[in-house]
């Protein structure tokens, strides 16, 4: 894997007096970087207008900053710069830092206001008085992503000091060198950044896992590797960035435990792994006591999305996204435009919770192809004649990366015999299947299909009693196999079955933004889910339009006479399936969400009868104002 660009911009910023070209221009001579100073690049105008005593508005500087800006790209694509430039407020910055091709490093010169104007009044020639020191002052935002070095050093000092953390330090940390982390790894400094790594040591058991792994692969020659945590920490860049690629829960919550006591203000911690978001907000709470920043970033892609390019869902504060923007987006993965499949998704853990939804989505997908799979299988059908059948779905609206693989697995052979032949039907499950079960019932909106696959999972687990109740009931349960089957009639059913799933998850999505005030933009969830992810396919990439204009998919004029057309199909195939004595408990459950979700007058006045007549519950009447609870006196 061939790194991307490790050119440096350094920016040597600070207010009018600070000794930013002094500084600027030895680091450029020991670095052997070109050099700038961002005051040649004011207009005459604004020259002027600083010369007569008058500051500079946002205005004034636009342009100059447009100039620094345009500057700043052209030689982040050739060999890097040093930049002197006040770069006073975080607009100021951005606007510097924007289309880079490389990170840009602000270095901040600190010093007291009596210092800076004694040095001022001490110079000559400069177009700038000392009376507008004052106004630089006000104006000046003290940056927290940047390195802060104090001027009451030496230049030599401060230009040594900025050296080492440049160009000896890592910009990024990651804790972890299991599957994912490892892949993670690769993935960063291919893109061209500086690691360092870190994992624990464990006698007998983990033991030089980081040096060992830098060892593996020629990319990593230029990290660092560690199992000791103060040298790791040591091995980093201000402020630091540490991402945490371990396990969700106690040994998440142990690690940060090890590590604040370590960082200072302004530092991030990246949790990576699958937590549970209200783990996330409580960390977050906590971190945030202590000045250190917490990002809850969901991940997705399995280890090849990892390696490649995954799908990112971070949260926590906007600030302490936007530090670690650069390498986030870098090292996603792309959408059909080409931008980065990241994006901030809100505060707290709303990142983790979009995740974990995410998951409970891949869960139902995944059951449905089962159940398609098994459906096929009932005409007598061989794996490879089933995976004929669904390549045809692969360029269609059903196509998906887990329609591929599914079509992979089934042509999978070991010694001549298929391999999903040989493997047992007991399917495992993870917290965020489970986790998302019980928001669900929890916040009380019905994304049925999450959780039917979930308990589907958790029916196969019991293959001994399945065995033994199926030789009870043989006769009597199923036929087990079908007539030829449409497979037109199953694409259509199980498309439709797909919407709805979507549908039910991003409704749990839009019902949780609203209660914790997140904001999350439903049409950026699904753009950062059609690449990188494991639910990614042509339908995703349909519902990043619609959920443009529609927060709820059902809504779409482009869906419902699809839905509408497909909806036979649907009830047709379970039909089909039960009758067989097929389960498919997923697509029923679809078919029977819809015919519940579209029927304007439900059974459940009954039920809230019964629960007046035993429990005095109360009901709300068809002829009375919505919010009016009644009570009858029933005849018992």
């Amino acid at each position: 894997m061939k790194a991307i660009n490790t050119n440096k911009v350094i920016v040597i910023m600070g207010v009018s007096g600070s000794g930013k070209t002094t500084i600027g221009k030895l680091l450029a001579e020991k670095t052997q970087l070109p050099f700038f100073d961002g005051d040649d690049f004011h207009s005459t105008e604004n020259i002027k207008k600083m010369a007569s005593g008058n500051p500079l508005t946002d205005e004034d500087r636009q342009e100059w900053l447009f100039r620094l800006n345009h500057l700043i790209q052209e030689n982040s694509n050739l060999k890097g710069c040093v930049i002197a430039c006040s770069s006073l407020k975080k607009a100021y910055r951005d606007i510097l830092s924007h289309s880079a091709s490389t990170a840009v490093k602000f270095i901040f010169l600190q010093g007291s206001y009596e210092t800076i104007l004694s040095r001022m009044e001490s110079r000559e020639h400069h177009f700038i008085p000392s009376s507008l020191l004052q106004s630089q002052f006000e104006t000046l935002e003290i940056p927290q992503n940047a390195y802060s070095v104090s001027i009451m050093q030496t230049p030599e000092t401060i230009v040594d000091s900025i050296y080492n953390e440049i160009f000896n330090k890592s910009e990024i940390g990651l804790i972890g060198l299991g599957v994912m982390g490892k892949s993670l790894s690769r993935n960063i400094v291919s893109k061209g950044f500086s690691l360092s790594m870190f994992n624990r040591h464990i006698p007998t058991i983990e033991e030089n896992i980081a040096v060992n792994f830098k060892a593996s692969y020629k990319e990593l020659a230029t990290t660092q590797a560690f199992d000791h945590l103060e040298k790791f920490i040591d091995s980093l860049q201000s402020p630091k960035k540490i991402v945490l690629m371990i396990p969700a829960g106690t040994a998440t919550d142990q690690m940060i435990q090890e590590l604040a006591p370590l960082l200072n203000p302004n530092d991030v911690i990246i949790d990576a792994g699958n937590s549970f978001y209200q783990d996330t907000n409580a960390r977050n709470r906590d971190l945030d006591s202590k000045g250190i920043h917490f990002i809850g970033c969901g991940i997705s892609g399995g280890e090849e999305g990892a390696l490649h390019g995954p799908s990112l869902m971070p949260s926590g504060s906007r600030e302490a996204y936007e530090m670690t923007a650069p390498f986030l987006t870098a090292i996603a993965a792309k959408d059909t435009e080409g931008n980065p499949c990241c994006s901030y998704i809100g505060n707290e853990g709303s990142g983790h919770f979009v995740k974990m939804v995410h998951n409970g989505i891949e869960y139902a997908e995944m059951q449905l192809l089962a159940e398609i799979y098994k459906i096929g299988s009932s005409t007598g059908k061989n794996p490879e004649a089933i995976a004929t059948q669904l390549s045809a779905w692969k360029d269609s609206q059903v196509g998906s990366y887990l329609l591929d693989i599914t079509i992979e697995i089934l042509k999978e052979k070991e010694q001549n015999n298929w391999i999903i032949d040989a493997i047992l039907d007991k399917a495992d499950s993870k917290g965020t299947g489970n986790w998302t079960t019980v928001e669900i019932t929890k916040e009380g909106i019905p994304a049925t299909m999450i959780a039917t696959a979930l308990y589907a999972r958790y029916l196969s687990s019991f293959k001994e009693l399945r065995i033994e109740i199926s030789n009870l009931y043989t006769t009597q349960n199923k036929a087990e196999t079908t007539s030829e089957i449409d497979w037109e009639e199953l694409r259509s059913a199980y498309e439709l079955a797909r919407i709805i799933n979507h549908f039910q998850g991003f409704w749990l999505i839009e019902g949780m933004s609203k209660k914790y005030n997140w904001d999350i933009n439903l049409s950026e969830i699904a753009r950062i889910w059609t690449n990188g992810c494991i639910i990614r396919s042509q339908l995703m990439q349909d519902f990043v339009s619609i959920l443009k204009e529609e927060k709820n998919l059902l809504f779409s004029k482009n869906l419902i006479p699809k839905i509408t057309q497909m909806r036979p199909a649907l009830a047709s195939v379970v039909a089909k399936a039960i009758q067989a004595g097929i389960a498919v408990p997923c697509l029923s459950e679809s078919i029977n969400f819809w015919n519940g979700l579209t029927t304007e007058k439900s059974g459940a006045n009954l039920i809230q009868a019964q629960r007046d007549y035993f429990g005095a519950h109360t009901f709300q009447r068809v002829d009375a104002d919505s919010g009016q609870f009644f009570h009858h006196q029933w005849v018992k």
